[in-house]
């Protein structure tokens, strides 16, 4: 038989690294949603989310913001710049 305990009952610590990057600020400065954004680059708004308040995502992922928010691969590191 199961037994459910809630997260603050155990021992969950998710481990998130925070990468700094400047999505939020370009999509607000383009006056783009961040559903918009998300349909642009082909992945989920709660994707988008995520990738905002810093956490960690794929390189396709990154690939594919950059190219949504309209730059070339080559400015990589105006919206993702290098910790």
């Amino acid at each position: 038989m199961w037994t459910f305990r809630r997260r603050s009952e155990t021992n969950y610590r998710p481990e998130a690294k925070l990468n700094h990057n400047t999505v939020k600020k370009i999509r607000e400065k383009l006056l783009v949603s961040k559903a918009e954004l998300a349909r642009k680059a082909g992945i989920s708004p709660i994707t988008i989310d995520r990738v905002e308040k810093g956490l960690d995502c794929r390189m396709e992922t990154k690939r594919k913001i950059i190219l949504a928010l309209g730059f070339d691969l080559s400015d990589k590191e105006k919206v993702f710049p290098k910790n």
